[in-house]
């Protein structure tokens, strides 16, 4: 059964920077398409990034772009968000989500079938 397993959030001040780690077990990670959502309180669940499973194409939400940087290592297993100049609206629970059986990456969480349990972010004024 596949695990996913988000940590790095916590709490920073506006302007800073976290970096989010997604660990997948299984032995289809370096085949899959991964991405990266988040929810805040009230709102629904939005894409944030996603990346292919060769790690050469990444797609950003126009909110995140060019602050907040998808990347992965397949040789281990993992996945990663960088993201700076955090600022108060990015504070969410971010999740790290896994296409099944596409190596493509994708904007619609429908085409993800494994979800993490989630991280907290929040970031202070």
């Amino acid at each position: 059964q596949v695990q996913l397993v988000e940590s790095g959030g916590g709490l920073v001040q506006a302007g800073g920077s976290l970096r989010l780690s997604c660990e997948v077990s299984g032995r289809t990670f370096s085949s899959s398409g991964m991405g990266w959502f988040r929810q805040a309180p009230g709102k629904e669940r939005e894409f944030v990034a996603t990346i292919s499973a060769s790690g050469g194409r990444t797609y950003y939400a126009d909110s995140v772009k060019g602050r907040f940087t998808i990347s992965r290592d397949n040789a281990k297993n993992t996945m990663y968000l960088q993201m700076n100049s955090l600022n108060p609206e990015d504070t969410a629970v971010y999740y790290c989500a896994k296409r099944a059986s596409s190596s493509f990456s994708s904007i619609k969480a429908s085409e993800y079938n494994n979800w993490g349990q989630g991280t907290q972010v929040t970031v202070s004024s």
